[in-house]
This record gives C-alpha cells, structure tokens and sequence, in this order.
C-alpha cells in the first residue's frame, strides 16, 4: 500500500493552500484539482493527512477508475474492487454518489447496484454479506459519474476533517474550522515560513466561539489538527494500532509551547464563556487571550499583527452589544469512539469533487447529514439570530454602519496591524473606505466570499491640515 492514490477535497479556492499544506506533511506533490488535491502517497501518508491536515474535509483512497455506460458496468466495476482488503462483513457500509451529466436515469439505483456488487463479492467469498448503514456506517463509498467514467473512493476519515473533536459551545453560525484554517493560511501567518513563527501576533475582534483563535493558537502550539478524534481508518483491514500509537507519539511529541500570542474578543461575553470551554476542550488555553468587548472600542491587544475577522454578514452583529472536555485530556479519551461529504456551491450545487451536481427527478434521497448546515441554502432569516448573531442594534435598528465605524476605529488605533475581513459582500472595500491590498476568492459553503487584506499604516486616518498662516 505504498501507492495509493489519494484524493482529498476541499473548500473552493483553497485549492493550492491545500497542495502546499500536503507537501509539507507527505513530501509528495500533489496536483490541485477545483474543490480538491490529488497526491500519490502510502497508507501511512493518509493517516498523517488526517492526522495533520487542517484544510482537506476528508482523505479519501481511490479504489477504481473505468469508464461506463449502463448500471451493470457500475455493478462489474465495484465487484471488481478487493474490498475485502480494506473491510470485513462485519462493517457496515454506506454508497454515496454524485454526478456530471452522467446519462443515467436514476443515481438511487446507480448506488444500489454499486451497493450490491460490494455485497455480492463478500457474499461469494465469506458467504455472509455486510449490512447497510445509512446513517453511521463504519466504512462510506464515493461514487463519482461524468459523461463515461466511474470513480470509486473508500473513505478513510469518517466524520468530516472541520469536525476536529473539541467544538460543543457554538453560536448560531458557526465557522467551519476548515475554513478558518484557510483564512489563517492565506494571510501568511500560518506555514513553514509563516509570521507565527516570527512571533506575530493574531488577533480576531468579532472570535464568536472561538473558531479561528483556537485553530491559531493549535497552530502557534504546533498541535495536530486531528488529535482530539477517532478516524473510519481504525476499523479498517490495514490498520495496525502500533503505527498508530506511533505516529500519535510523534505528534504529541512535537508539541510546543506558543510561538506567537493568539488573542480573541467579542462583543457578547456569552460568545466568549463559549470560547474560553472550547479552548479548554482543544488544549489551548494557556495559548489564547479571550476578552469581552466591543469591536468598535477595543484598542489593539499589541502594537502590530494580524487580524482575522470573519464577521456575520448582516446576520451576526450586534453593534451595540450584549457584552456588557479538553481534546488533550489524554490518549484514552483521544481514542474514543467519534459524516457526510461537504459540497461546495458555485451557481449551482457541485459535488465533493468540485463538479456541478446532477441528480434524476426521481431522486429524493438527502445525503447530508443532518447536523450540517442545509447544502443549498442561500439566505437565512436573521430573527432566527439574536445577540451578536444578528445584525440589529440597541434600537432594532439593521446596523448598516457597522463596518465605516470598525474601519475608523482601525484607521485611528491599528496602524501597524494587517486585516484580513472575510466577507460575501464585493462592496466592503467601499463601504469601508479602505483601499485593499489583496483580494482571495473563498467559498463559506454555498455562499460566495472574499477574503480581504488591509494594511493599515500610520497616517490612514486623514485629518484635515490646519489651514496655512500668513
């Protein structure tokens, strides 16, 4: 199992970060598809990814590649696969599929043939097949269609990657720690050569329940992404626990104490009470600064760094205010036991492997699981968001000068720090009255975002000169 090939999805536009970030844990180089990275690498090499990798959604191994043309070519092309190498008939099994203008009239029954040929081949070998979890398998197979070919993936991640096993105080809408690693990423803090290690400090004045603080300060600790989880690896045939326990040893042994101070603040103490527990659960505490406050009256927590703000669009602030277990608690804990495909939306819905998603009329099957967030939404009734979760000030009032306000109080108290806004909003640099220095396509689920930098210098906010004397 020295040549597997891994395929490893991602957000949209996180794409080369992603290719970066595998070169660094693998020492392969892997080639960045839309929505995902494709690397050649050892089973050892997809335990490290998960283990390591802060910015894939999932690690998935590619079983089968052929082309196709009717369902019973589906059926020969899984029953050809040795999935008894991989898992038992006492593992349960779940087929997930997507597709690009494929031609077939029905992906329901494209999955239950696929399904079946799994099945049989078990059947034939062991006389006995596995059952068929819809909900919590232990083993998931990804099917990809286009116009001829059929892909086949076996899972080795089990829940998705964002899901890092510390988050149970959240807010109403919550970062995904995937992305919250690629916003850190893009503005260069993290990396092999990133500001972290320089000692820069970061600091996120709108932190919520604490997303991109805690991943900062995991970062700035040197702590694996994945260490406060179970993975479906475990279950599987090639697993052996030592070189497991091995690699666990590493990690832990590379723990360091923080590089660079992390700090978070938020206008809502009971977003930060949220924080403090989380960062507790991930083992940063000691390694993140949280304060209640204001964004608008907070003075800088050092005299330069950077800011990473990933505020609520028009749903989460509250300009006024309402302010007035831990993941390392240990290897037992680590290791006890613990989803589905995230999908990315462009215009349209695509599937996890960055293609537009196609599915027949008669297809009523929902494949997300149903604590994700709704895959196709694309508005939401900010009501439903009280507190800092909702854009409305003291008076009830949209609070639609939120953002002038925050980008004088920068301008005025922040000289020295660099901003990073991610925001769905193309108009923010305007809004704000900020000139932005470099501009990074993200996509929060279904909802295309920027991810903006401002670099706020000395003198940024202008005041008049006093008139000249004669």
């Amino acid at each position: 199992m020295n040549q597997l090939q891994l395929f490893l999805p991602c957000a949209a536009g996180v794409e080369e970060l992603l290719a970066a970030e595998v070169k660094h844990i693998t020492g392969s180089t892997g080639k960045a598809w839309r929505a995902g990275v494709q690397v050649t690498g050892s089973w050892r090499d997809a335990l490290q990814l998960n283990l390591h990798s802060r910015l894939a959604q999932r690690v998935l191994i590619e079983l089968q590649h052929n082309s196709y043309r009717s369902e019973q070519d589906l059926y020969n092309a899984a029953a050809a696969v040795a999935w008894e190498i991989w898992f038992t008939p006492k593992q349960t099994f779940k087929v997930e599929i997507t597709a690009q203008h494929s031609p077939l009239t029905s992906l329901n029954f494209a999955a239950l043939k696929i399904k079946d040929a799994i099945a049989d081949r078990f059947r034939d070998k062991y006389d006995v097949r596995p059952d068929v979890d819809t909900r919590w398998p232990d083993v998931r197979v990804y099917t990809h269609l286009t116009t001829d070919t059929v892909t086949l993936y076996i899972d080795t991640s089990g829940e998705p990657l964002f899901k890092r096993g510390w988050r149970e105080d959240k807010g109403d809408a919550p970062l995904k720690e995937t992305l919250a690693a690629a916003m850190i990423a893009a503005s260069g803090w993290s990396g092999e050569a990133g500001l972290c290690k320089q000692g820069v400090p970061l600091y996120d004045p709108c932190c919520g329940s604490g997303t991109i603080v805690i991943e900062a300060a995991q970062i700035a600790c040197n702590i694996a992404a994945g260490m406060g989880r179970q993975f479906a690896f475990e279950k599987f045939v090639p697993f052996q626990p030592h070189v497991w326990e091995g690699l666990l040893d590493q990690a832990e042994q590379a723990i360091t104490p923080p590089t660079a101070p992390v700090f978070g603040s938020d206008v809502s103490f009971r977003m930060v009470d949220f924080a403090e527990r989380n960062a507790e659960r991930a083992g940063v505490s000691h390694a993140v600064q949280l304060r209640g406050g204001d964004a608008l009256q907070r003075m800088p927590p050092a005299p330069s760094g950077v800011m990473l703000v990933n505020p609520p669009y028009g749903e989460r602030i509250d300009v006024a205010g309402v302010a007035g277990i831990p993941a390392m608690q240990g290897r037992d804990q680590r290791r006890q036991p613990g989803g589905q495909a995230q999908q990315d939306h462009r215009n349209q819905p695509i599937d996890e492997f960055g293609q537009p998603l196609t599915r027949d009329a008669g297809d009523t099957r929902d494949t997300r699981d149903s604590r994700e967030e709704p895959a196709f939404e694309t508005s939401r009734d900010r009501s439903a968001n009280p507190g800092r979760e909702q854009a409305l000030n003291a008076w009830g009032e949209e609070a639609s000068d939120f953002f002038p306000q925050l980008a004088s109080h920068w301008k005025k108290n922040y000289a020295g720090w660099t901003a990073h806004v991610l925001t769905p909003d193309m108009k923010l640099p305007q809004k704000m009255r900020l000139k932005e220095s470099r501009r990074v396509p993200m996509w929060n689920g279904p909802i295309e975002c920027r991810l903006f930098r401002f670099d706020m210098v000395a003198g940024s906010a202008r005041e008049k000169k006093p008139a000249a004397t004669s």
